[in-house]
């Protein structure tokens, strides 16, 4: 409880100062228009930032003390999958990233809402990291005992030092300057891991990263 207390409110810091801040410069009586809207679009930014650190972290916590998943349906899979990806095309046709999926038609029976944070975190990442003029591919495969998701980029990569920590709560360890919450990635491990899967990374720096999603078949 300590340790969550500590990285939550090191967390929000940052953030809390900048909208004070900026909300003080807004007050100054020699601030121009154009000045001011940029502190206002700060003040915005920050207060999503807030808004996402505080729903990630009591997502986390909840998943944390669940036992099982509840709420299970058979749902397309790979449509959630095509889904997710047209959500975030803005953010990849802005850099100019190739995006290509290959998904086989699956039905799976999980709870929909948990599985898309998993596949929101996991290709928003890859957009994230992967330089202009880059590649990202997701692929869904299935057979009679497993199913098998893999979003791959041609991104910076990861050191083993970071592959070592990726999944720890609040670890941060890109040098891109990119922000975050260091929570995504905690929360697609522990929504796998309830559903009885398995997620492993391959990553070289400077070429890229391949998470891999294992998940069991339903035995409905």
């Amino acid at each position: 409880r300590d340790d969550f207390i500590n990285h939550f409110s090191h967390e929000f810091k940052p953030p809390i100062t900048a909208i004070k801040g900026f909300a003080e410069l807004l007050r100054e009586p020699d601030t121009t228009l154009e000045e001011g809207e940029q502190y206002l679009q700060v003040i915005i930014d920050e207060s999503s930032r807030l808004a996402n650190l505080a729903n990630s972290a009591l997502l986390l916590t909840k998943l944390e003390s669940q036992q099982f998943i509840a709420e299970k349906h058979p749902y397309s899979l790979d449509e959630q999958i095509k889904r997710c990806a047209i959500l975030l095309s803005p953010a990849w046709e802005k850099k100019k990233i190739s995006f290509s999926a290959n998904l086989e038609p699956v039905r799976y029976d999980g709870n929909e809402e948990l599985m898309s944070h998993v596949w929101i975190n996991l290709l928003n990442n890859a957009v994230k990291y992967t330089p202009e003029g880059g590649e990202i591919s997701v692929t869904l495969q299935a057979n009679s005992v497993e199913l098998t998701v893999s979003v791959s980029d041609t991104g910076i990569g990861m050191s083993e030092e970071v592959r070592a920590h990726i999944f720890d709560k609040y670890y941060q360890g890109s040098t891109t300057g990119e922000k975050g919450l260091g929570l995504g990635l905690s929360i697609v491990h522990r929504i796998v891991e309830l559903c009885g899967g398995q997620i492993q990374v391959d990553s070289i720096e400077d070429q890229g990263s391949t998470f891999t999603i294992h998940l069991p078949q339903s035995t409905s």
